[in-house]
């Protein structure tokens, strides 16, 4: 069977981007027919400058969405990536493997500590190093597949160029993994601003819509977005980006094709409307589910319990494997088994 692995930082409130562009698809089809596990990566938020009690607050929050945009426990694997030590084990070892300037061409990592340096701050070692971690994520399950959007397909193309070098380096231990992009929404753009994505550690509120904002507050930020100049509803991405970012949601919310649903406005504030009415609709029961977990904390503590217990058998044998491999002595019961051969 197929395995799948994929992962959302604490570093925001989620957003409509994530959920129609990564959660929804998770729910719907990738823990169906998969082996499949879903992680709230909480060392990546800390390779910038945080609020603890706010990382914390926010992985929790991460999780419990997940499970209210329908992430089954009984179907696939849902858990906190600090509760398996494995990903920190393995993410050592893979720096071993990758190269400073493999680092230092990473798009996220000019974009991400430029703005650090913009603020006056300095930046820290583990942004550089953070896609390494990344790609420990993925190798240690021997993940077959990871559901990403643009903008992470550069951190699967590493994971794959570690786990080729370390397999011929070291001798086959990691499953050479691929991305898996959805098609549609796969990325949510700033209602504000068309140009940029929808991300959720944007200071920018009134162009990004949240998972728990309230219905009025979505239809005031849809009714506000930035569209084009002239007034015929185009679906144009790179001519009309305003216009084709509210296409592509209404798209993703009910279904249709954004060019055919183009074709049936007349002008922008119709779009709008629906396109307000449609992600209030979609985001009722993700928001109706979230208050019922809120309401019974214990239960979201036991899957991530039952979850990391379950994530951590998994790992640990291809993390044991490749400390093996590339030299590391055994530890322990297998030391004493390994000494006896």
């Amino acid at each position: 069977m197929t395995r799948v692995f994929s992962g959302i930082k604490p570093t925001g409130h989620l957003t409509l981007g994530n959920y129609l562009g990564a959660m929804r698809r998770w729910a719907e089809v990738d823990q169906h027919g998969a082996d499949a596990l879903f992680c709230v990566v909480d060392l990546h938020a800390l390779t910038v400058d945080h609020d603890p009690a706010r990382v914390r607050r926010l992985s929790r929050q991460a999780a419990t969405l997940l499970l209210a945009a329908g992430l089954d426990p009984q179907l696939c694997t849902v858990f906190v990536q600090s509760h398996v030590d494995e990903h920190a084990r393995l993410s050592y070892v893979l720096e071993c493997v990758a190269t400073d300037g493999e680092m230092r061409r990473m798009i996220q990592y000019k974009e991400k500590a430029a703005r650090e340096r913009a603020r006056g701050r300095s930046v820290r070692l583990s942004l550089l190093t953070y896609p390494v971690l990344m790609a420990a994520d993925i190798l240690a399950y021997r993940t077959d597949e990871v559901p990403v959007g643009d903008d992470q397909t550069q951190h699967v193309e590493l994971a794959r160029d570690l786990a080729v070098r370390f397999n011929q380096r070291y001798g086959q231990t990691f499953v050479v993994p691929r991305a898996a992009r959805p098609q549609v929404a796969a990325r949510v753009m700033n209602l504000q601003e068309p140009a940029s994505k929808m991300g959720k550690s944007d200071d920018s509120g009134p162009g990004i819509v949240y998972l728990l904002d309230e219905p009025d507050t979505v239809r005031k930020k849809v009714m506000r977005a930035v569209t084009d100049s002239g007034r015929d509803v185009v679906y144009d991405r790179e001519g009309r980006p305003g216009v084709a970012n509210l296409l592509e949601i209404l798209a993703a919310c009910t279904g249709g094709d954004p060019r055919a649903l183009g074709e049936a406005y007349a002008s922008y504030g119709a779009l709008k409307k629906d396109t307000a009415e449609a992600v209030v609709e979609v985001l009722r029961p993700v928001q109706a589910r979230h208050k019922d977990l809120c309401a019974d904390p214990s239960y979201v503590e036991d899957v991530l319990r039952r979850g990391a217990d379950r994530a951590r058998a998994m790992a640990r044998p291809t993390v044991d494997a490749a400390y093996r491999a590339i030299g590391l002595l055994p530890a322990g019961a297998e030391a004493v088994v390994n000494a006896a051969r």
